[in-house]
């Protein structure tokens, strides 16, 4: 009789569960530390990036209304690190007038217009009518507006008028009924151009999150300075200092010559303002071997465009 004897299976010995064990804690260790090394970079490129964004908004934003400014108008406040001026939110051009009311050419959707608003001028802003003095020498007639308001085409603005056409009111287009507060001179005819500016001040704030941003505050047109409430813009910034070379935000002021415009100097000899703004973030910067905080920074030249002396 053959008689079949079976082994008995084996099973894991103890050393080898522990090894087996101690091997996948390194695997997954591993694997850990190479997902938070890769979060860690990519938070802190996205940090970076950041920075670097908030550095050309500030740049960009404040080039653009500093530059359309004039000294006619007059920068009413120059701080070191607030400025205050008439930014343009509008042109256009007259098309006719009756009394205080001025009609104004249609804005095309196809954007071939005669008339452009960044926002719609209100009772806060400046109408500024081009005129030519008896002397030959162009100066701006300066207006508050009482009221502007969008109306169908041809009803401020008739064809007949030539800034228009028969076929405006097919495209989408619309004309402006602008009224003004005083006396329209005599000069301001059909075709004199229009521009309408509004006073704003730009300024390094520290906000209820503890950080820097670069505000903008609308403020009224005449009179001394008052102004609304602070938006943020960009940021976050450096926090302001007495340091030049360390605060957040910092405007310099020059004359035509390129010399510092004094704080007791009139606004009228202003000929270009230098901006500096320097962006910080909390994250720690991992690309540089040194230790410290992802930061950047920039700096631009704006002059007057509108500087009659240039």
């Amino acid at each position: 009789m053959v008689r079949t004897v079976i082994a008995p299976r084996r099973g894991f010995a103890l050393v080898e569960l522990i090894a087996v064990v101690v091997l996948a804690g390194l695997v997954a260790t591993m694997a850990v530390a190479t997902i938070t090394r890769q979060q860690r970079f990519y938070r802190a490129s996205a940090e970076l990036n950041a920075a670097r964004e908030g550095v050309r908004d500030a740049m960009e934003i404040l080039s653009a209304d500093i530059r359309g400014a004039s000294v006619s108008d007059t920068v009413r406040l120059r701080a070191d690190s607030a400025i205050e001026v008439f930014a343009a939110i509008g042109l256009s051009v007259v098309c006719q007038t009756a009394g205080t009311e001025v009609g104004l050419a249609p804005s095309h959707p196809s954007g071939n217009s005669l008339s452009a608003f960044l926002t719609d001028p209100d009772t806060g802003d400046i109408a500024l009518f081009y005129v030519d003095s008896a002397g030959g020498k162009e100066r701006w007639a300066r207006y508050r507006v009482a009221s502007f308001a969008s109306r169908a085409t041809g009803s401020m603005c008739p064809a007949a008028s030539g800034f228009s056409t028969e076929t405006d009111p097919s495209s989408g287009s619309r004309d402006f009924a602008l009224t003004v507060t005083g006396t329209l001179l005599t000069a301001i005819r059909p075709g004199t151009p229009v521009r309408f500016i509004r006073r704003v001040r730009y300024s390094l704030y520290r906000a209820a999150d503890g950080k820097s941003y670069l505000g903008y505050r609308r403020c009224n047109a005449v009179g001394p300075s008052v102004c609304g409430g602070v938006q943020p813009i960009s940021g976050p910034y450096r926090a302001y200092s007495s340091d030049t070379r360390a605060t957040g935000l910092l405007f310099e002021y020059l004359d035509a010559r390129g010399a510092p415009l004094g704080a007791a100097a009139s606004s009228m000899g202003l000929a270009r303002v230098v901006i500096t703004a320097r962006s910080e973030s909390e994250q720690r910067n991992p690309f540089s071997q040194r230790s410290g905080t992802i930061a950047d920074s920039g700096t631009v030249s704006v002059a007057l465009r509108n500087d009659s002396r240039q």
